[in-house]
């Protein structure tokens, strides 16, 4: 790959919609010390300000509870407590650490359920439709007033609220897609009713999905809506992957897969294994074993942001999989896929959110091993994965994006520059959705300049840099890390800037570099 950058070349601000928002488990997780110190950390290093996570109406949170969840007697069912101070306290730690909360309304409180139906996730949530819309909407209405009573209207109507979470998946939603029009629109009025100044919106699908048909509910209804969000990931076993102008599709051959009458037959003829082992035979990671395009996201958020009409589009849930426990999500092919994907995206996207920040996380229980697969930026020890570094590298970018024409980010070795602060820097990535064995492919960048550089460095991520996982399998895998090995793989796996060779010659600055499968280098010239 060649680039030539000249100094006539039109710039544009970089949209860095991957700041915006970070994904996480569930609710009760934000009570942790350790979640807190690696979201401060998240805030501070990547300089992401919001954070998302499933369940604040859990009934782990306690918000609505009767005598008779104590103490089973007859007539203790009349004895009832709606309480938000856990809510509060969880909020209370997200504003400490420097971020705001994204407000996820999920799941229903079982008191005000019309079913007992629940995620199946080792945290439960039930996903039922309310029982009652006015009963609910008087919760939603207590709600709003709490948050305004304790923080104040104007912090409060900076934080975003999102009705539910992937209606469009059985795991999440046990209603209709009507249903969840109607839920959305009785939520939405009732938020609005306590300050209309507060931001709601929806649908929150899956692969991009609902955009068109919720937008024609809430006109046809008059129903509010201020953004709308949604979700996609290249890969998804449950949700699906839609990629088609009207993305109103219910399903899909791979959520039939993830059905339990598909399953019955999984482990037949298998010796005995570990939880991990069994939960990967139940996931596989297909994106190794089949062609998955790396252009779906672009190609959906184009056709959602033309479905939104000029409403802002976030995209609340992101990343390379939704496979949990896949041994490639800690790797440095989903740091290659971060960096291309937000770069791809950034003139679609208004704010988005990676899924998700850390492995402390309970959707399938917290796993021991320090690296399982889990969805984390970080492990549960706060170890930096490659798609961490990958997030740092791109909060170190200059706030100018150098326009180097149509393509650029999807040749065998993908490129993008910035400028700022008497910075040139360029940003290199080898991005591909199989771990391929290929060989190096070497990268020349050309740069007009009026002098030598002072300084000329580079930073990587590849096989010997940013990647923890090798270090920790060459030291055996151990599951439970002393804290002197959390240090000692943190400062020998860690990226760091190092003078890159150059040739300056007649007003020209020439680099070359080779990259592997999934690895990035960015330069940085002052």
């Amino acid at each position: 790959m060649e680039l030539y950058l000249s100094k006539k070349m039109n710039t544009s601000p970089l949209n860095r919609h991957w700041q915006y928002c970070v994904g996480s488990g569930h609710a009760t997780l934000a009570l942790r010390a350790d979640y807190l110190k690696q979201l401060k950390q998240v805030h501070e290093e990547l300089g992401i300000r919001y954070v998302r996570f499933h369940g604040i109406f859990n009934d782990d949170m306690q918000v609505y509870m009767k005598l008779s969840d104590l103490m089973p007697l007859p007539g203790a069912e009349r004895f009832t407590q709606i309480s938000f101070r856990k809510i509060g306290m969880v909020y209370d730690n997200i504003l400490a650490c420097g971020m705001k909360p994204y407000v996820e309304l999920s799941f229903m409180p079982k008191h005000l359920a019309s079913s007992d139906a629940k995620c199946g996730f080792y945290y439960g949530g039930c996903i039922a439709p309310p029982r009652e819309d006015a009963e609910w909407a008087d919760f939603i209405k207590k709600f709003v007033t709490y948050l305004i009573e304790r923080y104040g209207a104007e912090e409060v109507e900076s934080w975003p609220f999102e009705v539910w979470n992937e209606p469009d998946v059985f795991v999440f939603w046990a209603g209709t897609k009507e249903q969840y029009f109607h839920l959305y629109e009785v939520t939405a009025r009732a938020v609005k009713e306590v300050d209309e100044r507060i931001q709601v919106g929806g649908p929150a699908a899956s692969g991009s999905k609902w955009v068109g048909s919720f937008l024609a509910y809430c006109r046809e209804h008059q129903a509010p809506v201020d953004f709308i969000s949604s979700h996609q990931y290249a890969g998804d076993p449950i949700g699906g992957v839609e990629a088609t102008e009207d993305l109103e599709a219910e399903g899909n051959e791979q959520a039939q897969e993830m059905n339990p009458e598909h399953m019955q037959h999984l482990f037949d003829g298998l010796e005995n294994g570990s939880l991990l082992e069994g939960l990967r035979r139940m996931m596989p990671d297909k994106s190794e074993l089949s062609e998955i395009p790396a252009y779906g996201f672009r190609q959906n958020a184009a056709i959602v942001k033309r479905q939104a009409g000029g409403l802002p589009v976030r995209y609340s849930e992101w990343n390379e999989k939704a496979i949990f426990s896949s041994y490639t999500n800690d790797t440095r092919k989903m740091a290659a896929y971060l960096v291309k994907t937000a770069l791809d995206t950034e003139d679609l996207i208004d704010g988005s959110s990676v899924w998700c920040f850390s492995d402390i996380f309970e959707e399938f229980s917290e796993f021991p091993q320090e690296f399982h697969g889990g969805f984390g930026l970080m492990t549960h020890s706060g170890v930096p994965k490659p798609q961490y570094y990958a997030l740092k590298m791109l909060a170190k970018l200059e706030d100018q994006r150098l326009d180097l024409g149509a393509g650029k980010t999807d040749e065998e070795i993908g490129a993008a520059a910035f400028t700022g602060n008497g910075k040139v820097q360029i940003l290199l990535f080898r991005q591909k959705m199989k771990n391929l064995d290929l060989p190096e492919e070497q990268a020349v960048i050309r740069i007009e300049m009026d002098r030598e550089p002072e300084s000329v460095m580079a930073e990587r991520i590849d096989e010997a840099h940013g990647n923890p996982l090798r270090i920790w399998e060459a030291w055996g895998s151990p599951e439970d890390l002393k804290p002197q090995e959390r240090e000692e793989l943190i400062r020998q796996s860690a990226v760091k800037k190092q003078a890159a060779g150059y040739r300056y010659e007649d007003g020209i600055l020439t680099l070359t570099a080779e990259l592997g499968v999934n690895d990035i280098c960015l330069f940085t010239i002052l």
